[in-house]
């Protein structure tokens, strides 16, 4: 049994969290390159943003929805 959380142990440290050493040690030589992949997700969640944005315009400009105030029945 012992020898099961020794693989899960191995498993993690010297293969699945490998890229985060070396981005670790890139980060002692220039901070950009070591934080690349966080600039990536900020840019493609600020170009989802922008095109959720555009679409929701794209829908309000319609007139499709019932903008009518009604409030529920219990008020």
């Amino acid at each position: 049994m012992k020898d099961f959380f020794y693989a899960i142990q191995d498993l993690f440290v010297n293969v699945l969290f490998l890229p985060f050493d070396s981005l670790r040690q890139i980060e002692l030589e220039n901070w950009w390159i070591a934080n690349a992949m966080t600039w990536l997700l900020t840019i493609i969640g600020l170009v989802a943003f922008v095109y959720w944005m555009l679409q929701l315009r794209k829908f309000d400009q319609n007139n499709e929805e019932d903008k009518s105030v009604t409030s529920h029945s219990y008020l």
